[in-house]
């Protein structure tokens, strides 16, 4: 037994050895395409204007310690070592973290939260150190108590995340614009600067126009041409090093910053810009954390990407360190240390992993726009989810035009990279200022750390992330103006959502019909009830949305089941399937109005309507047969009743409810109490077969009399077709609001409401099923 135990772990140790490694290869073209293309640009915007090569090689020498100990410290010891531990249930990036703190604060940008959301397995605080010392917890109480900075680390969490958008944009730019100067080296002055700009603006309409089609389809290639093009820059440098300056490795020794600065002064530097680049793209190891896992996203690092760069980049030093006078106007770059015989192999290898890496940060910004619209931060888009199986391979038409015109506005405008890098120099650092900002809070109040480790986190890491930050920010003339402009019209755009957003809940609360009112009414509601299935959706956790009584007011008639629909996100990156819904009862069993809380992650995918219909109705069948056969229900006495029950989806429990009736009759065949029957096609189509939701209820003495009749109005309701009620709400700033607030309500939210996505659209209801009342808000 022993030996067999023995031969089985070792079996599974290499099955996840071998897992590991898989997902370490395939993490070089998702998430280290960006930073693996930065070789191509770095030097080129450092000598670009600033600082010039002189024989002495001090400024060469010098630029290459500050890249060499630049990438060590940012992308290795920060990211590596320390930011990817700060993980939210395996998920990361800027949203991450504040999730983290909201559940660790309770501080809660979405006002429907409950304290039914704090039970979810995902919504786990638990922590790496001792329990809070009284430092963390008067920080905690001082974040939960004062409402301005809870905004004020929305707002930060936003201006980050606004970044990473703008970063969308200047990326592939500069990327594919890089990658195609390799031209220069081949043609004449005259005709290569007519070659340049259309080549990349082909390249990038090319690469926008390809994202409908999902990158599960061409994703099988990224990481070979990643990995090709790491081995391609490494053996290039190393062919540099020993045949240009064997000696090179001495200039990794940080006395050659020193003597850089003291020799260059404030020009060394202004063009600590351009050495910024060589870690951009560092901040996409922590966002794409959740495709992969901490230990394979550290093995491609440290064991691949991190060597091949540094000899990379010494290999274009040892290379520049012997030619001082170069005889085109290329200058100092990429192509020009390439021996001319690998010129064109190497600048189509260049231009494939540009793409990959232009694709990596365009998915990445597709899925951060999700996560903050999940959020109630941005307006509601329509995302499409171009692979059923690959998790987070999204596609959202709007922002990929978007991106688009405003790439090639970039590159058209600006037509050289060093004012595309100075954009992007500024939209890298500011993420990872952010960054730095959250995990020192994340420190204290999740790790429970001391306050002095924070303290030092922030100083060491926000003193080198300054530097380049105060380098980069007095380019604004020169193209820093770009990301700021960019992340400003993002920010307005989510203020003005997340603003509008909680005076709409918040006037819902104030205008909520009492429950004692619609009790009131009597068993028929005093209209008349007619056959199916009526779900009335509502961003309400209790109480009955005005929009209803607006409905029944109008029109005196409505469906037998009624069922008040909440669908929310909540801080966590899923929510598990057997923990989806929430189902409670409204008044007596005879009433038939119950309340269901369908709730969501920030990354979960939400299912189309006929998959999440049959789910709903199982839900509430599930808690009317759970509620009889625990025998926990009570009669109300006009009053809303709040215990609400933890239902999953039919998958969760439907093996249980199969095992239970078999222990009951013996017919093996005979349905149970809310069984699902999906009819099987007979053969495989290309078309999609719509499964639809039957419950069949037993003639067995086990169920009730009471609790068989209820299922039977259920299955009965729907069959007869379900409804779909929502509202439509015309926002409108009070008579003597302030101008700001009239401008924020009236135009600015009023704009992207109509130009965005309603609650039908995120509901995935079908059209001619669905009812909208319109009521003007006036807040």
């Amino acid at each position: 037994m022993e030996i067999e135990s023995g031969s089985y772990q070792n079996i599974v140790k290499k099955e996840s050895w071998r897992t590991v490694l898989t997902l370490a290869f395939q993490s070089l073209g998702v998430v280290y395409g960006d930073l693996s293309i930065s070789p191509l640009y770095v030097y080129k915007s450092t000598f670009a204007e600033d600082i010039h090569h002189s024989e002495s090689n001090e400024e060469i020498f010098g630029v290459l310690s500050f890249i060499f100990w630049t990438i060590t410290l940012v992308p290795l010891l920060k990211y590596v070592f320390i930011v990817l531990r700060a993980d939210d249930n395996g998920e990361g990036g800027t949203f991450a973290l504040y999730s983290l703190l909201c559940r660790h604060a309770r501080v809660n940008s979405l006002p429907s939260c409950q304290l039914a959301d704090e039970q979810l397995l995902e919504y786990k605080t638990d922590s790496i150190g001792s329990p809070q010392s009284g430092f963390a917890a008067s920080l905690k109480s001082t974040l939960e108590k004062h409402g301005v900075l809870q905004k004020i680390l929305l707002v930060l969490a936003l201006i980050g995340t606004c970044m990473v958008i703008g970063d969308g944009v200047l990326t592939p730019a500069i990327s594919v614009f890089s990658a195609v100067s390799g031209v220069e080296l081949s043609m004449s002055k005259e005709h290569h600067k007519y070659i340049e700009v259309p080549a990349a603006c082909i390249i990038l309409i090319g690469l926008f126009a390809l994202q409908h089609y999902g990158t599960h389809r061409v994703g099988f290639l990224f990481a070979p041409v990643i990995l090709l093009w790491l081995m391609c820059i490494s053996a290039i440098g190393v062919y540099n090093i020993f045949h240009w300056n064997p000696h090179v490795y001495q200039a990794l020794s940080p006395y050659y910053m020193y003597t850089f600065l003291k020799k260059t002064q404030s020009r060394g530097w202004m063009s600590l810009g351009g050495i910024l680049l060589c870690i951009t793209g560092s901040e996409a190891m922590f966002a794409d954390l959740g495709h992969f896992s901490q230990l394979s996203i550290k093995i491609a690092f440290t064991s691949l990407v991190y060597p091949s760069l540094i000899l990379a980049y010494m290999g274009q030093a040892a290379y520049l360190s012997q030619h001082h006078v170069i005889e085109t106007e290329y200058n100092i770059g990429f192509y020009v240390s390439v021996p001319e015989k690998l010129r064109w192999p190497v600048l189509v290898i260049a231009i494939l992993a540009a793409v990959v890496g232009s694709q990596a940060i365009i998915t990445g910004t597709f899925s951060i726009i999700k996560q903050c619209s999940a959020l109630g931060c941005f307006p509601k888009v329509k995302i499409v989810h171009t692979s059923s199986k690959i998790h987070g391979q999204i596609y959202i038409p709007e922002i990929n035009w978007i991106l688009m015109i405003l790439c090639l506005a970039v590159t058209i405008g600006f037509r050289d990279t060093k004012r595309l890098g100075n954009a992007s120099g500024l939209a890298v650092i500011t993420v990872m200022l952010v960054t730095t900002c959250l995990m020192s809070l994340v420190i204290v109040l999740c790790w429970h750390k001391s306050v002095f480790f924070a303290i030092a986190f922030v100083v060491f890491f926000g003193t080198i992330e300054a530097l380049y930050f105060s380098a980069s920010l007095i380019k604004f003339l020169e193209g820093a103006w770009v990301p700021i402009a960019l992340s400003f019209c993002f920010l307005l755009s989510m203020c003005t959502w997340h603003y509008g957003t909680f005076k709409r809940y918040e006037y819902d609360v104030q205008n909520k019909v009492s429950v004692n009112w619609l009790l009131s009414l009597g068993q028929t509601l005093g209209i008349a009830r007619v056959r199916g299935l009526g779900l009335i959706h509502t961003e309400l956790v209790s109480g009955v949305p005005a929009i209803f009584s607006h409905f029944v007011t109008n029109l005196p008639a409505f469906h037998q089941v009624l069922v008040f629909l909440c669908i929310k996100s909540v801080p966590v990156p899923h929510v598990r399937p057997e923990e989806r819904f929430l189902v409670g009862r409204i008044g007596p069993k005879e009433y038939r109005i119950y309340r269901c809380i369908v709730r969501y992650g920030y990354r979960d995918v939400h299912k189309d309507d006929f998959e999440f219909e049959g789910d709903l109705v199982c839900s509430i069948a599930e808690f009317i047969r759970t509620e009889a056969a625990n025998a926990t229900a009570a009669e109300t006495n006009g009053e809303e009743d709040d215990r609400m029950s933890v239902v999953g989806t039919c998958s969760t429990y439907m093996q249980g409810m199969e095992d239970h009736y078999e222990s009951d009759v013996d017919d093996p065949d005979k349905p149970g109490t809310s069984e699902i029957r999906s009819p099987k096609p007979k053969k495989k189509s290309k078309s999609k077969v719509k499964k639809r939701v039957r419950f069949v209820v037993p003639e067995t003495p086990k169920i009730e009399k009471e609790t068989r009749q209820e299922l039977m109005e259920l299955t009965e309701a729907r069959e007869g077709g379900v409804a779909y009620i929502m509202g439509n709400a015309y926002m409108k700033a009070k008579q003597g609001s302030g101008l700001v607030k009239r401008l924020a309500i009236n135009v600015c939210y009023e704009f992207l409401r109509r130009n965005t996505r309603g609650p039908r659209n995120m509901l995935t209801s079908p059209h001619a099923s669905t009812l909208e009342v319109g009521m003007i808000y006036h807040v």
